[in-house]
């Protein structure tokens, strides 16, 4: 089987994947690399019109078909191992082609984990062909990272529905969803026992968004809610239940954003290495020089402890160990961080060429530092790790 690039192919063939993921990551790939002149335009567009493009360009070409189980054919590829091949594919590729893939993913998995017949029905047929756009909205200014903290007002009134009151901050596809699952105070209880999920159609009256220009273009924008008023049926899940929503989305894409960190790295280190194979220097080439060869080494290490932590991850998300959220923690802090790292080293090597504008490592060094923040700061989920790391010695019997 022939792969791009993008993918290690000795990882492909361990026992985390099987056939169907060796196929996908053929099939992926290769509409990547076919993909360049597409690339090239979406590069150049305004970033809404970029992400309205490809969320349709992704639609058609079905890599959005598992966000309808109902409707997807058998062979769609929807676990876990098959998220963070298509956001790896996608992100060595074109980093807003792995936006706009996993901000719709993000927006339809709580969709088609805890809503309703009739909201899937709704929503997800026109989210899997790319023709409604999806976001998701937990962050505000005031609380990031720290869920228990959300302030946005969702007050009852008498009909059984609710009017919402407040703002959210940072969203990615704020300013073209058409959809936005957010995260509410409903007051069930203190803290987070006091959050709700709803299904906020873009278009009802009160919805407003402000565009937010990024270090990496690309749709993202604060979103405010002035009396907007939602019924009954908007609520996803349970009442009270947006906490257990939001943490387990959260904990879902952590690893996928290793796996998109890890499509960035790659793209850097081969790039890195075909320009100090070809640029010549002290009577050889660059890769002749063993700080370089060093250099380059390294790269390789972070690359190969990225991939296998993030498939580590996946899998145990798959085969359904209770314990996943850990390992999708140490995945994404170790797969960002590296990525970084990796991106950086790129530079480097390139030297100036490796910071003109619109040259692949200058886009990737602006690209990959958002994911060190996205789904969870790293410092966060190094706190999770360290909790998760505690309980475990806990519950270890006690050697006498």
């Amino acid at each position: 089987m022939e792969t791009t690039t993008s993918f290690d192919r000795e990882i492909l063939h361990l026992p985390f994947h099987d056939a169907g993921h060796r196929r996908l990551a053929e099939e992926i790939g290769a509409w990547c690399d076919a993909g360049t002149a597409l690339w090239e335009k979406v590069r150049a567009m305004d970033p809404d019109d970029a992400g309205r493009t490809l969320a349709r360009q992704l639609g058609e070409a079905g890599w959005f078909a598992a966000l309808d189980p109902a409707g997807a054919p058998e062979e769609a590829p929807g676990d876990a191992r098959a998220l963070c091949l298509m956001r790896e594919a996608l992100a060595y590729a074109e980093d807003l082609a792995d936006f706009a893939f996993s901000i719709q993913a993000l927006a339809a998995t709580p969709v088609i984990r805890f809503g309703s017949d009739e909201q899937r029905g709704r929503w997800l047929p026109a989210l899997a062909r790319g023709e409604a756009i999806g976001a998701f909205a937990v962050s505000e200014k005031e609380a990031g990272s720290d869920l228990a903290a959300v302030a946005l007002a969702a007050e009852r009134t008498g009909d059984g529905g609710y009017v919402l009151n407040g703002r959210k901050a940072w969203i990615a596809n704020g300013t073209i969803a058409d959809v936005v699952v957010v995260i509410a105070r409903t007051g069930e209880g203190p803290g987070p026992l006091g959050l709700t999920a709803f299904l906020v159609p873009v278009d009802t009256p009160g919805v407003a968004a402000e565009r937010i220009d990024a270090v990496a273009p690309r749709s993202f924008a604060h979103l405010s809610f002035t009396d907007v008023r939602l019924p009954a049926g908007a609520v996803l899940g349970r009442p009270g239940k947006g906490f257990v929503v939001a943490v387990d989305l959260l904990e879902r894409f952590r690893m996928t954003v290793g796996a998109a960190a890890l499509g960035f790295a790659r793209r850097a280190a081969d790039t890195a290495l075909a320009h100090t194979r070809s640029r010549s220097a002290y009577g050889g080439t660059l890769f002749d020089l063993q700080l370089v060869k060093a250099s380059l080494a390294d790269m390789e290490v972070k690359l190969n402890a990225a991939a296998l932590l993030v498939a580590r991850a996946a899998w145990e998300c798959d085969r359904g160990n209770r314990g996943y959220a850990r390992h999708s923690n140490i995945a994404k802090v170790h797969a960002t961080e590296s990525a970084q790292e990796v991106v950086d080293a790129a530079v480097q090597l390139l030297g100036a060429a490796g910071v003109v504008r619109d040259g692949v490592t200058e886009r990737l060094y602006r690209q990959i530092r958002s994911l060190r923040i996205y789904e969870g700061s790293t410092d966060v989920l190094r706190l999770a790790i360290a909790g998760a790391l505690d309980m475990r010695r806990a519950a270890r019997p006690t050697t006498p």
